[in-house]
């Protein structure tokens, strides 16, 4: 190890305190190093076998009235992507249904909203929450900002966990989204941890950000009060008609050093490896996960942007000797495996 990195001790207790320049030394240690330390830092949290396999579905797509500018589904952007209503609840617990038979142990469910609003839609969300729940999977939600009352109202029909990405560093931040604050963003994780639901939150690299704003948004991370319990690390996945689509992919070992440090800050957490990874090979998630990932996406389809299939990633798991991991993991729910069963383990 370089001396200038912080002393780590895989056992001490999680910090919340990291400094941005301790951050920083992580994120730019020598790869090699940084790819043991955090693998090192994996196997004393997490069993390194072991991957989630989770589903996403976009549950109503399009019309977004925000101007993110990395998403398709804005509604100033011309891009491909058709407008579609709220789905009905029938339908959701159906695609729920074939996601756990195909081994996913986490659905989550995406709307294009800027923010949930106290109305009928709603009411149909909170019974897919509750119908998906009844499945026995891990189930989360992202629908954009949240209340007080509409996390509590969400928990209470069995959401397990809330998505809500901070995207970049708070420095960064204007430069891709003018349409709320990166305060509401925060505000909305406050809702969803006081009301006792899991807190899920990462970011997208590649959209013209520096290392520095990649640092200072895992030293947001890491320092709010309780760590998320998911971290999606994302790629970006440039879209025609959005104003990021002539964006240059981000190497894998940009992804690997965002993964291995979030996984050294954050050693408990879930460090989810989620858009781009159509565009990786074998050998690319695999250095991924030996640094810390722990989790994937599976479908065809990431909300709007594609994604690896099924068989491609049952074949990944076979080649490396994964297993998936099952839903609830190291909590006393009762709750029975999820088991992935196209896999030969």
């Amino acid at each position: 190890m370089t001396s200038n990195l912080p002393t780590l001790d895989v056992a001490q207790e999680l910090r919340n305190d990291w400094t941005r320049d301790e951050i920083g030394a992580i994120y730019n240690s020598p790869v090699l190093d940084l790819i043991y330390r955090a693998a090192t830092v994996h196997r004393q949290h997490h069993d390194p076998q072991e991957v989630q396999v989770c589903t996403l579905l976009s549950v109503k797509t399009g019309g977004c009235p925000e101007d993110c500018a990395y998403c398709p589904q804005a509604a100033r952007y011309h891009t491909n992507v058709k407008v579609h209503k709220l789905l009905e609840v029938g339908e959701v617990l159906e695609a729920a249904s074939r996601a756990k038979a195909s081994g996913s142990s986490r659905f989550c469910m995406g709307a294009a909203w800027r923010e949930v609003r106290d109305n009928k839609d709603f009411d149909k969300v909170l019974d897919m929450v509750r119908g998906v729940n009844a499945m026995g999977m891990e189930v989360c939600c992202t629908l954009g900002m949240l209340t007080d009352s509409q996390a509590q109202k969400l928990k209470d029909a069995g959401l397990y966990a809330y998505n809500h990405n901070l995207d970049t560093s708070e420095e960064y931040y204007g430069d891709i989204i003018s349409t709320r604050t990166y305060d509401d963003r925060l505000e909305t994780l406050g809702h969803v941890r006081q009301a006792g639901i899991s807190v899920c939150s990462g970011g997208i690299i590649g959209m013209g950000e520096s290392h520095n704003d990649r640092v200072g948004m895992l030293h947001t991370l890491a320092t709010l009060p309780e760590h998320p319990e998911s971290v999606p690390v994302n790629a970006l996945v440039p879209v025609e008609g959005t104003p990021l689509e002539d964006q240059e992919r981000v190497s894998v070992w940009e992804m690997v050093r965002m993964i291995a440090t979030a996984r050294i800050i954050m050693p408990k957490a879930m460090v989810r490896l989620s858009a781009g990874r159509v565009r990786m090979s074998t050998e690319e998630q695999a250095l991924c996960f030996l640094a810390g990932a722990n989790s994937i996406f599976a479908g065809d389809k990431l909300l709007t942007t594609p994604n690896p299939g099924d068989d491609a990633d049952q074949q990944l798991f076979q080649t490396l000797n994964i297993r998936p991991r099952e839903a609830f993991k190291n909590e006393s729910t009762g709750q029975a495996a999820v088991k992935f069963e196209q896999i030969p383990l």
